[in-house]
């Protein structure tokens, strides 16, 4: 039996036998190899940067009243914090920051039972974070950090100065200013004795790999399927359609 030529589909897409997309697929199989190897060198590097002790004292308020960046840890020894962009005043939480919480709120009870606490925070006052965290549905926990100086400190929030100045620092290098607020991602470790370390910070596209929803997208045919940004496509997960397969399907009724 003859093997067919490449046939290219109606989306110009090139299709051949089984027994030649098994060896594309072998080939393709050697670069994931590399890609995992990669990962797990870059994950043991970051374990092994140097850490910066906290001295600063920053109190936030939380619904159950000010605490500080000590008590966020509860009873585990590391703290992942992540700045979310909702301002003061503001109707609503950044969608991209909103995409990231869905995330984080699947495996929050997988984190804090590995010793690893989680707090998103933003500038907006708690009765609003409270508002917005009820209208999607999430349970995890938050604070107000607009009486500290924690946003600004670890980069995510800007002077009406640095502003005017059209020029900020943000992801480690200088750009031009977006707006007040950016989002990023904080760890800090707490030794037995209760000193603080900060040992990591992300931002933009540093926390991508937390994005599952990205994850599955780039195994299908049409990947992440933007033409610049997430935002071409991604919106509130209560701002979509109403899925029709989401009422249940005749024989579950």
């Amino acid at each position: 039996m003859s093997t067919p030529s490449p046939t290219p589909t109606l989306a110009g897409h090139q299709v051949v036998s089984r027994d030649e997309w098994i060896a594309a697929r072998k080939r393709h199989l050697q670069h994931e190899k590399e890609l995992t190897r990669m990962r797990d060198r870059l994950a043991e590097e970051r374990r092994a940067l140097p850490w910066v002790r906290v001295d600063k004292t920053y109190t936030f308020d939380t619904p159950d009243g000010p605490r500080a960046l000590a008590e966020l840890f509860g009873a585990n020894s590391q703290l992942v914090v992540y700045s979310f962009m909702l301002a003061p005043g503001a109707a609503q939480g950044c969608s991209g920051c909103s995409f990231m919480a869905d995330h984080l709120q699947g495996p929050l009870v997988h984190l804090q039972n590995h010793d690893v606490s989680v707090r998103l925070v933003a500038r907006a006052p708690v009765a609003e974070i409270a508002a917005y965290w009820r209208r999607m549905g999430w349970t995890l926990p938050y604070a107000s950090a607009g009486g500290t100086d924690f946003s600004l400190d670890y980069g995510v929030q800007f002077t009406p100065e640095q502003l005017a100045s059209k020029r900020i620092v943000y992801n480690y290098e200088e750009q031009d200013a977006w707006g007040e607020d950016l989002h990023g991602m904080h760890v800090f470790y707490k030794d037995p004795a209760g000193a603080i370390f900060h040992t990591y910070s992300s931002y933009a596209r540093g926390a991508d790999a937390l994005l599952t929803t990205y994850g599955v997208l780039d195994l299908t045919p049409k990947g992440r399927n933007e033409a610049s940004e997430m935002s071409d496509w991604m919106r509130r997960h209560d701002e979509y359609p109403q899925p029709a397969a989401a009422a249940g399907h005749a024989c579950c009724r």
